[in-house]
């Protein structure tokens, strides 16, 4: 009998423990189910425990974000924004008159304009996102990265665009003032953008470049940020004509030009050629301008001096002349 009563004493604990608990004894229970019945309710209690705990301390860890988007905050960033374009198209306006100003100074004032434009700009978004709207860091943090994933799958050619403008005012294979040919364009470079670059072709044109192609494809510069380049004239002679005068002739009406550059060589190169089923001479005609934007000028009145002496010393004929226009 008193085992049996230290038996009963050591089951009555798990039962009050069930009981405490809530859970229900089943009928005919017998002490191995209710010792199971037990080890169950602690394993849950345990459980429920580590998760009260786990959902205090997120909660404690978690950061309170207080910040917020305000009309009086979008109103700044707008006036901010309108500002720095007025003043950013002034400077680049006054920059550009002051360049054709001071001759001397042309093609490094233009290649400083557009190092200050990106310059500028990168200043106002950097007032805007961190002045004006100043976001908490994890904020900065996830809408950047979201934009930027955005930004890279809808604007790839965007992006190529801007990166190649950066590209370009890195490497500088050519600057604002510089005479360049891309692809079946040639023209002077008068806007370097993060976007396009804009050249003024020979007839008066602005072609706009997107900087991709740009990046992707050779690119002839004619002087490399230098006033004088050389400008070649070509035309055609009858093949009879005495070589030594014609030579003499050429050299002469570059020589004598106002646009010429007396600094660097000047150079005859002749070679035959069949042009429209003809043989005839193409007489090429080197020589550098002191000023880039006499090019087409000196170019036309190379030919004019040229044509003229020949006709008039008779070493072609007007016949001539006119079945090589033909």
């Amino acid at each position: 009998m008193r085992h049996i009563h230290k038996k009963s004493w050591f089951l009555l604990v798990p039962v009050v423990f069930l009981c405490l608990t809530g859970m229900q004894i089943p009928q005919n229970a017998n002490p191995a189910s209710i010792m199971k019945l037990s080890q169950t309710a602690k394993v849950e209690n345990h459980a429920d425990s580590v998760a009260h705990g786990l959902e205090k301390s997120l909660s404690q860890t978690k950061p309170n974000i207080a910040w917020n988007v305000t009309a009086g905050k979008i109103v700044w960033s707008i006036i901010v924004f309108i500002l720095a374009l007025v003043i950013i198209r002034f400077t680049s306006r006054l920059l550009e008159a002051v360049a054709e100003r001071w001759t001397n100074l042309r093609l490094f004032i233009k290649g400083v304009i557009p190092i200050i434009r990106i310059a500028g700009w990168t200043v106002v978004i950097y007032i805007i996102i961190i002045g004006i709207y100043a976001p908490p860091i994890a904020t900065l943090i996830t809408a950047t990265a979201s934009l930027g994933i955005a930004l890279g799958f809808a604007s790839q050619d965007i992006l190529k665009n801007i990166f190649g403008g950066i590209m370009i005012l890195f490497d500088r294979p050519f600057q604002v003032g510089d005479k360049i040919e891309v692809g079946t364009h040639y023209g002077e470079v008068v806007q370097i953008g993060l976007r396009t670059v804009r050249i003024v072709t020979p007839d008066d044109s602005i072609v706009s470049i997107p900087n991709s192609e740009i990046m992707s494809q050779s690119v002839s510069n004619s002087n490399t940020g230098r006033f004088n380049q050389q400008v070649v004239s070509e035309f055609y002679v009858p093949p009879g004509v005495d070589i030594p005068k014609l030579k003499d002739i050429c050299y002469q009406a570059a020589a004598v030009s106002r646009y010429v550059y007396l600094d660097k060589s000047i150079a005859v190169v002749i070679k035959n050629e069949i042009f429209q089923g003809r043989s005839l001479l193409k007489v090429r005609l080197k020589a550098y301008v002191f000023d880039l934007r006499y090019e087409f000028a000196f170019s036309t009145e190379m030919t004019e001096i040229v044509m003229n002496e020949l006709l008039n010393r008779g070493l072609v004929s007007a016949k001539d002349l006119a079945l090589l226009s033909e």
